[in-house]
């Protein structure tokens, strides 16, 4: 059976979700909320974290000596298959990262123990259906439409599958067959979009000019 293709969003829904996310009302609890909300995004947009991975995270994950880390190690014991994965943070994340310590995590001695992202106490991190919510609130006001958080690491592992070569892209999204990966290799929307798009561009349609004036000679010569 054919797998399907995953769904993604394009680039400009991307960056109105993560917008909608990172805004937030006066209330110093809603700038906490719309601070952790962008960055639970981001993670899962330009890292591929999973939700159960990045609901497990704690701050000493994120943050080394006070400073955003610029690869995070996921350990094996909250990772889906049990395997130890590093993935480079975007300087976006860093930002975010920064921005969450230097205003909310900071002035703890303990804060170090944290979940990175908490529940209703920090004893507790925050759960997979809490992230559901955040995921597919924010994107109903930004999108008019619902996503599932496992969207934005499709979304991530497309734009890879673009830049570079499917083994990086099974090692950074932790998949232990090549065959889980291989379903990022087939064309999305935006793909298709882009190439009818391209039928219009100048240089296309030079050499769709060059190759009917070759048939044409072709012809003359039969």
């Amino acid at each position: 059976m054919a797998q399907k293709t995953p769904k993604t969003i394009s680039g400009m829904e991307a960056e109105k979700l993560i917008e909608q996310l990172g805004k937030c009302t006066c209330s110093c609890s809603s700038k906490r909320k719309a601070a952790r909300n962008k960055l639970i995004g981001l993670l899962m947009l330009e890292a591929g974290l999973r939700v159960g991975e990045l609901s497990k995270l704690k701050v000493s994950d994120l943050i080394y000596a006070t400073h955003p880390v610029t690869n995070l190690v996921l350990s094996k014991e909250i990772t889906k298959r049990n395997r130890e994965r590093t993935v480079p943070l975007s300087e976006r994340i860093q930002l975010a990262i920064a921005e969450n310590y230097d205003n909310f995590w900071l002035g703890s001695a303990h804060v170090i123990l944290w979940w990175a992202f908490c529940g209703a106490k920090y004893s507790e991190h925050i759960t997979v259906r809490q992230v559901q919510r955040i995921i597919e609130n924010a994107s109903i006001i930004a999108l008019g439409k619902p996503i599932h958080p496992h969207i934005l690491r499709h979304t991530f592992a497309s734009r890879l599958m673009r830049i570079t070569n499917i083994r990086v892209v099974q090692e950074l999204l932790g998949h232990e067959s090549l065959q889980t990966t291989q379903i990022y290799t087939h064309p999305n929307h935006d793909d298709l979009t882009h190439a009818i798009n391209g039928l219009n561009n100048a240089e296309t349609q030079e050499k769709i000019k060059s190759l009917q004036n070759a048939e044409i000679d072709l012809a003359d010569q039969q």
